[in-house]
């Protein structure tokens, strides 16, 4: 690179960094700045909270609630994959949306859920009863003439003529697609119908075929009116027509909720605070800049020159992934925050990979230049295989997971794909630009040392017994706490449901008077400490969901209120809510987990073409996630949405830090020029990754602990198990996964080495 090209890198670099910043802080024109702009969810900004009640006298069955409440779930989750749904008693659901204030306008959208209808032109007699008609509508807009579709005949007429062939419970799913057809692909919704629904379906069509419609009729409306045009036997239907995906999605998912197996209808909406409130997020932001302050400074002092290369990269980073986040109107909760700090973990490892090459390539001799090329080309296989196999999983979980566990891959994806740009496109032009200004001493770049070589492999039994040791401790511990509190975890609202009671004040409560005054009085009741509180805004109204209480500490709870607070004891009620994360979430989220592991092997066993290298990965993970789950057991940290977002921050960093270690021997038996012995191997390739192992480990520990130090309760609750997580994940890629390798390929010795 010229003098000349380096500096206007240099220049450049500095003014995108001034861009992404002023624009992320402050914004550009009316609009705002990015941070200010991004959606929050439930526990930093609250939202949305809708009550439905199930339509008739008769008492729902648990099967028809809990189908009900996953379909409600589906639907909800197009708004915002941070929304939940709870059954709140035997026949009402809450339902909580992120990041919106206008109920009116997700009332209108949902309509009346559970009312859908199939409706035919003719009755079952083949009679023309005109129960369908194109009329204008009186609500067309000015200077053009609307039409709308509406009904002659009450529904109930309707039934009792056999108008209504389908109802929405006989359509299994909706989904919308593209179709392929004689003049191309078009957008389309796909319906799937139950037995039951394909058999009627096939004698409607087969009447209506080629001369009639069948009406989709829902919440007082048509919504499609398709042609039918052959008789569908097979259970399995097109509407075509869409205009583009979102007019199909939009169709496709009132189908689905229209489908719904009870009818529901509005009991009454508000909008409610935040869950954590916003001193959570200030400081967590707080600690966020803290700690990277303490990277930077970190990697200054360690690295020197390409240090403050890494450190002008991270600048560029952390605005520019705010900017994104608003870019991409993605949802920021807890848990993607934690994807965020995984993220900014991953920048800096990079770069300490990549700086530890140079200085090895230094210590042979080579110029600085050289040293700098080369270690960028040898750093970058190991940087591709760690973000990727962590990419894959991330990728599997935003596609199979749900809720929580999509929010959180969303930002991990996005926070890995602006990492690597930061770490190979940035820091090496910046690296670069200063060379071509001068800077070429070696002192500034720093020359590796030898590295002292530890006997990983003849200490590997020892390792792998005291870990056996604390993993064996972590289940009897599980078996004891089933005993003494009812479960192996301390399971939160979100896992096993509770109370929620909702209290109407003389006067009108901020978050922070209910957190500082009401929630030490309820905890004093409950003896627990995972309370929930949320402020409806513009009400006196304050609801606070804590564990199942007892009629007797419901009755001890409003006399504390009337006592305290001298509310009226009439106007607090209370009502016993399910969990917001349902099993089939939770069967998903288990699901997701293993394809995503079955797809890191997949691509390990390919970069690799060793499989032992991605089993011993796996088993290094498994390792980590066990370790966590016997400290959240001896500790009794509440498990709720927090436990998911640990649990796969540990997962990607885990993989990661193994995968340093793999593509190291893969290279040293690459380059060995005489007879393999795998243990000197093994034991010089983890010698040689230490420091970043050590030092990678330690910065994201530092973003963690200012996470710890400085946030609320509910964030260190979250932070805690995450540190032990990091220390873990740096034991197992340095201490046992090495070991683990060593002996799978000593038992099962490739067939190459056989032969020789």
């Amino acid at each position: 690179m010229k003098k000349s090209h380096g500096i206007i890198t240099i220049i450049l670099t500095l003014a995108l960094i001034f861009v992404c910043a002023y624009q992320a802080l402050v914004g550009f024109g009316a609009g705002g700045s990015s941070a200010s702009q991004i959606k929050q969810g439930l526990d930093l900004a609250g939202g949305v909270s809708i009550t439905y009640e199930v339509v008739g006298e008769e008492e729902p069955s648990a099967e028809d609630m809990a189908d009900t409440k996953k379909k409600l779930e589906q639907r909800v989750q197009t708004y915002s994959t941070e929304a939940i749904v709870y059954q709140e008693g035997s026949r009402r659901f809450s339902i909580e949306i992120p990041g919106v204030t206008d109920a009116d306008a997700i009332l209108a959208d949902l309509g009346r859920p559970g009312s859908l209808y199939f409706i035919a032109e003719t009755d079952s007699k083949g009679e023309a009863n005109y129960a369908i008609q194109l009329v204008q509508a009186e609500a067309a807009s000015e200077g053009a003439v609307g039409y709308e579709f509406v009904l002659l005949k009450t529904i109930e007429e309707l039934e009792a003529d056999g108008s209504v062939v389908l109802y929405g419970t006989d359509v299994a799913d909706a989904q919308a697609g593209s179709i392929q057809t004689n003049i191309g692909s078009e957008f389309a919704v796909s319906l799937t119908l139950t037995k039951e629904g394909a058999e009627k379906f096939a004698v409607a069509t087969a009447k209506a075929a080629g001369k009639e419609s069948i009406g989709i009729y829902y919440d007082g409306s048509f919504v499609s009116v398709p042609q039918v045009n052959a008789a569908i036997t097979d259970g399995v239907a097109q509407i075509t027509g869409m205009s583009g995906y979102e007019e199909a999605e939009a169709l496709a998912s009132t189908i689905r909720i229209g489908g719904l197996s009870l009818e529901l209808e509005e009991v009454y909406n508000k909008v409610v605070g935040a869950q954590l409130g916003g001193e959570a997020l200030e400081k967590s932001i707080f600690a966020g800049a803290v700690g990277l302050l303490i990277i930077i400074v970190f990697m200054i002092a360690v690295y020197y020159l390409p240090g403050l290369c890494a450190a002008l990269a991270l600048l560029l980073y952390v605005p520019f992934i705010v900017v994104l986040l608003h870019g991409f109107d993605m949802t920021l909760t807890l848990p993607g925050v934690a994807g965020i700090i995984l993220s900014i973990g991953m920048a800096v490892d990079a770069n300490v990979i990549i700086f530890a090459r140079i200085r090895e390539e230094l210590a042979t001799g080579k110029t600085v230049k050289s040293s700098v090329k080369i270690g960028f080309n040898k750093a970058f296989s190991a940087i591709l295989d760690g973000n990727v196999t962590t990419l894959i999983a991330a990728l599997v979980l935003m596609i199979m997971g749900s809720g929580v566990v999509k929010g959180f891959a969303q930002t991990l994806i996005l926070g890995i794909v602006l990492s690597m740009f930061t770490s190979l496109v940035v820091s090496r032009l910046l690296v670069n630009a200063l060379y071509a200004l001068g800077l070429k001493s070696e002192k500034l770049y720093g020359v590796g040392k030898e590295p002292k070589t530890f006997d990983y492999i003849g200490r590997g039994k020892l390792f792998f017994a005291g870990s056996g040791v604390v993993i064996l401790a972590g289940i009897i511990m599980m078996f004891v706490n089933m005993g003494s509190i009812g479960g192996a975890f301390n399971y939160g609202l979100e896992f096993k449901g509770g109370t929620s009671t909702s209290i109407i004040f003389n006067e009108g409560m901020t978050l922070e008077e209910v957190n500082a005054d009401l929630v030490p009085l309820i905890q004093d009741i409950t003896g627990d400490g995972n309370i929930q509180p949320q402020v409806v805004d513009g009400s006196k109204e304050v609801i606070v969901k804590t564990r199942t209480l007892s009629q007797e500490e419901r009755s001890e709870l409003t006399d504390a209120l009337v006592a305290a607070y001298s509310v009226n004891p009439e106007l607090v009620t209370s009502e016993t809510i399910s969990s917001t994360i349902s099993n089939e979430t939770r069967k998903e989220t288990i699901i997701a987990v293993l394809v995503a592991v079955v797809c890191m092997l997949i691509y390990i066993r390919f970069r690799f073409s060793d499989i032992r290298f991605g089993v011993s990965s796996v088993a290094a993970l498994i390792h980590d996630v066990l370790v966590v789950l016997a400290f959240y057991a001896f500790t009794r940290i509440t498990v709720g949405n927090t436990f998911i977002a640990c649990v796969l921050t540990i997962v990607g960093y885990s993989i990661n830090a193994t995968i340093v270690i793999f593509d190291r021997i893969r290279e040293n038996m690459d380059n060995a020029k005489r007879k393999i012995d795998l243990k000197e191997i093994v034991n010089s390739s983890i010698a040689q990754t230490l420091s970043r192992s050590i030092f990678t480990s330690l910065t994201t520990f530092v973003m963690v602990v200012c996470l710890y130090i400085f946030g609320v309760t509910s964030i260190r609750e979250f932070a805690l198990p995450l540190m032990v997580g990091i220390v873990c994940g740096a034991y197992s890629s340095v201490c046992l996964a090495g070991s683990m390798w060593y002996y799978l390929r000593n038992k099962f010795v490739p067939k190459v080495e056989e032969e020789e």
